[in-house]
């Protein structure tokens, strides 16, 4: 890990707003889109339109406050329940999705997935099907058994992670552990999406610098063998943005289901 980094998302947060600003808004010197807005997008629409993926819950664990990655998502479930670790990061997402003056603005996420679809439907009607969808935001503690408690939550048909477990885990011992706190938030046979960076040592919001966990694809695959999962589909993608701001080398995409007692 980057030496001088020396807070954890989980532990510290950080500015939700300057983090969106600085990873996946629009404007014309946000140089990540291509690997955090592009790529998601795309390959998660691929994905569910297979059609194998849905159900009737889907729980999302992801950093931030970013929600662009459930547009592909919203049609294939029923109820989606986002999970967050912060205040912050609830307060700056229900501004979105209470349509308060303010919020994040998500409109470039709304015109890509249309535009990665082909689809002519309506723009504000596909940002109404998200918000509808995304009414169960809650905090979690991921250090406890029940991450909701009191709450208990029904079993998931998915469970979506977009960069959170290496922005979490100080090492291996801790990305195993949090792996098997959401293999528990899984329906036997359910989905498990994993989209993340490899070999990054940190990332940036505002003046600090945060830790991550760097891996590999070959890690993420023996974690989750190594967990009761199948790997069904994973896809990488190299780094071509040059920055300072984080040190990742690549963006992986692994989609794996939950071992039944019949495989």
């Amino acid at each position: 890990m980057d030496s001088t980094a020396r807070k954890l998302y989980n532990v510290h947060g950080f500015d939700s707003r300057q983090h969106l600003e600085y990873y996946f808004s629009d404007k014309a010197e946000m140089i990540f889109a291509e690997d955090s807005l592009i790529f998601p997008m795309k390959t998660l629409t691929e994905t569910f339109s297979l059609g194998h993926i849905k159900g009737d819950i889907l729980i999302d664990l992801s950093l931030g406050s970013m929600i662009h990655h459930l547009y592909a998502a919203c049609e294939f479930f029923k109820h989606m329940i986002v999970l967050k670790v912060n205040d912050r990061c609830i307060l700056e997402l229900k501004r979105w999705v209470d349509t308060r003056t303010g919020a994040f603005h998500w409109g470039h996420a709304a015109q890509l997935h249309a535009d990665i679809k082909g689809s002519s439907d309506q723009l504000e009607d596909k940002e109404g099907k998200v918000r509808s969808a995304l009414q169960h935001v809650m905090k979690c503690d991921l250090e406890k058994e029940n991450m909701t408690e009191p709450l208990v939550l029904p079993l998931a048909d998915c469970v979506i992670s977009f960069l959170l477990l290496e922005n979490i885990s100080k090492d291996q011992d801790d990305y195993i552990r949090y792996i098997r706190k959401f293999s528990r938030l899984l329906k036997p046979g359910g989905h498990l999406i994993l989209i993340g960076v490899t070999n990054t040592t940190y990332y940036t919001v505002g003046g600090d610098k945060y830790l991550s966990f760097s891996y590999d694809e070959n890690y993420i695959r023996n974690v989750l063998v190594g967990e009761g999962f199948i790997i069904d589909s994973s896809k990488v993608k190299k780094r071509t943005v040059v920055s300072d701001l984080t040190d990742y080398k690549t963006v992986i995409f692994f989609t794996a289901h939950k071992i039944t007692r019949t495989e």
